[in-house]
């Protein structure tokens, strides 16, 4: 169900993006800021290396960097050595898990003087970028633009929410809606490291929650890191696999 909905059947994630399909291989295509990437493949020992040079040269037309997400049950076997072979560069291994929304607590219990603010404009948005940069230790420049580009084109398939202390961005997160599927998505969830272990991330998984079980979803799935996985596990949720991002910028190989 997961790979069919959120993969091989998916939506594009935004009015500037799309999906195309070729051959086997499922393929999202959008501006510099968006997600550009391979979302589903169905390849063997004899495909597979020609399906990835033809996704090199597409994107590499385009002149984008993407990232092909390659799953462990993925086909073949060596998929990943493969796209390591072809100039791709691994990020790290992170855990796809997946919980049935009415198995979950709704409750957000934050702790004393935080709250929680929803981001519904770009000084909202700022504040998630904030988080992001300080909590990962990564830039946020095409985050925040393509937050902003979601927020201001398609709103009611995005929810975000900041927690603060007083006037501090302590914590953010967001659940990304799939229209016509079971599964709503949690992303982005980070705590910069002074507010850490005092559950204001389990707080946001619950309020992420209740907003999917209003909504009607059944499911909430979330790639979560070795951080966070644990705290997942004891809130429910259960491992289907894992997920590795292999990325490629034609810039670099050129």
């Amino acid at each position: 169900m997961f790979d069919r909905q959120l993969r091989r059947d998916a939506r594009a994630d935004g009015r500037g993006t799309r999906v195309e399909r070729d051959g086997n291989v499922v393929r999202q295509v959008g501006t510099d800021h968006d997600w550009n990437g391979i979302l589903w493949s169905d390849l063997d020992q004899s495909t597979a290396d020609a399906a990835i040079r033809a996704q090199t040269r597409y994107f590499a037309t385009l002149g984008r960097e993407f990232e092909w997400k390659a799953y462990a049950h993925d086909r073949p076997g060596d998929l990943g050595r493969r796209l390591k072979s072809a100039g791709f560069t691994p990020e790290p291994q992170e855990a796809v898990m997946v919980a049935p929304v009415r198995d979950l607590p709704t409750d957000a219990a934050l702790p004393e003087g935080v709250h929680l603010r929803p981001v519904t404009d770009p000084a909202g948005v700022d504040l998630m970028a904030d988080v992001h940069e300080q909590a990962f230790g990564t830039s946020s420049a095409h985050l925040r633009q393509r937050l902003l580009a979601q927020l201001a084109q398609n709103s009611e398939t995005i929810s975000m929410v900041v927690a603060m202390a007083g006037d501090l961005p302590v914590c953010a997160a967001r659940t990304e809606l799939n229209p016509g599927t079971d599964f709503a998505g949690l992303w982005g969830g980070g705590t910069v490291a002074a507010w850490r272990g005092r559950g204001i991330y389990r707080a946001l998984v619950a309020h992420r929650a209740r907003t999917a079980a209003d909504l009607g979803y059944r499911y909430l799935q979330v790639d979560a890191t070795d951080q966070s996985r644990p705290i997942l596990q004891r809130l429910g949720f259960t491992v289907l696999s894992t997920t590795t991002p292999y990325v490629y910028d034609p810039h670099r190989e050129a």
